[in-house]
């Protein structure tokens, strides 16, 4: 049977996210390289965030020539430029004063295809790269990564608002992830789902620390 989707948010009806949708303005300018293999993937927290953060710039590619209007664009931005990637060089994001009105580049993928595509574009490496301060934790459940310090796109760009910003709000940021990880866990087997259900509380938990954030 076909399946129908919402209009605006481009979710499957059934898990329309609309409703846990409250669009935020940041100063900050947020531009995602995205690998490939993330546009389509049912997990992927940039299509939340472009639905919270409606300016998001969102360029799909991986070798250099994939992103030459990107760099065009940069070229011509009278703004600082910052790359979001934790070089040994890279400064903490929480211990750099950064005035927001600046643009984030985000590098979307798995940590090896992110590693990948910064060796396919060493343009980047022209611009101060920032990081964040040890201690956050994800409250990406359904995805699996090979370190235990990983983000999603999404909470990266969240806390990297935050800091930049303590006055804005995030939190719209982070309902309508977690609104989008659990009708993914929804939509499993139930056999599956139970593998979930001991990590509620701790995204509660977590809910709480980032309200004081």
């Amino acid at each position: 049977m076909p399946r129908f989707y919402c209009a605006i948010c481009r979710y499957p009806q059934n898990a329309c996210l609309c409703a846990s949708v409250q669009p935020i303005s940041p100063m900050t300018q947020l531009v995602v390289l995205q690998h490939p293999s993330e546009v389509e993937h049912k997990k992927n927290s940039v299509r939340v965030l472009s639905l919270v953060v409606a300016e998001t710039q969102v360029y799909v590619g991986e070798s250099e020539a994939d992103f030459n209007g990107l760099r065009e664009h940069l070229a011509a931005c009278n703004k600082p430029i910052y790359l979001v990637y934790p070089f040994e060089q890279s400064v903490s994001v929480e211990q750099q004063p950064i005035n927001p009105d600046c643009v984030l580049l985000l590098l979307d993928g798995t940590w090896r295809k992110a590693f990948k595509m910064l060796q396919l574009n060493p343009w980047l490496t022209q611009y101060p790269a920032v990081h964040l301060a040890e201690g956050y934790e994800s409250r990406y459940r359904i995805r699996k990564s090979s370190r235990s310090d990983s983000l999603s796109t999404l909470e990266a760009c969240a806390y990297m608002l935050s800091a930049l910003n303590p006055a804005l709000d995030v939190q719209p940021l982070m309902t309508a992830f977690d609104a989008m990880v659990e009708l993914r866990i929804k939509a499993m087997p139930s056999t599956v789902q139970a593998r979930y259900q001991n990590s509620k509380n701790l995204t509660a938990r977590l809910s709480e620390c980032f309200d004081i954030i």
